[in-house]
Parts: C-alpha cells; structure tokens; sequence
C-alpha cells in the first residue's frame, strides 16, 4: 500500500484502504458494516458516511472515490477486505 494516507474527520483519524471506482468502494463499505466496521468514502467533493443505493444510482458523484476506516478498525478492516477478496494479507501492512 505505501504511505498510509490519514484524514481527520469528525475529529477522528481515519486511514484510506485504497481508491476505487463509487460503486465498487460502495459494495467493500457494506462488507466491513456487516462485521460492525465504521468506513467512509471519500468523493473529492465531501466525506459521505450514509450512501443510499437510490443516491447512488440517481447520478451522484461514480468516479474515483478513498475508501476510510478509523485507525482503530485499520487492522480488522485490512483482514476482512483480504478475506473477502481471497488476497493474502500484506506483512509490510502489519
């Protein structure tokens, strides 16, 4: 992954797991709420926390958009995502 990127939002930190198209960081956003992970997307016009599909499908904002988990969640996040896609975990992320 590189550099981590970190963000204060609500005046927590949170940490980008990478850039996706909306909708694909969309459908990763509902993998980590159903294990209880917080996230976010990060559009380059705002933070966006709640995503209705109809939102979505409406014509807001489908390009590349930062996928944020708070920093206390990175870890578990990373391991979820891993599972889900059937990567190996990353040992430079550790």
């Amino acid at each position: 992954m590189g550099e981590e990127q970190i963000a204060i939002y609500q005046g927590v930190r949170w940490v980008r797991l990478g850039e996706y198209p909306r909708l694909i960081a969309e459908s990763l956003r509902r993998v980590l709420a159903e294990e209880g992970l917080v996230s976010a997307v990060r559009t380059p016009f705002q933070w966006v926390t709640f995503s209705p599909v109809v939102e979505i499908e409406s014509g807001s904002y489908l390009g590349q958009v930062g996928l944020y988990v708070p920093q206390s969640m990175l870890t578990a996040a990373r391991e979820l995502l891993d599972a889900s896609l059937g990567q190996e975990p990353d040992a430079e992320r550790s």
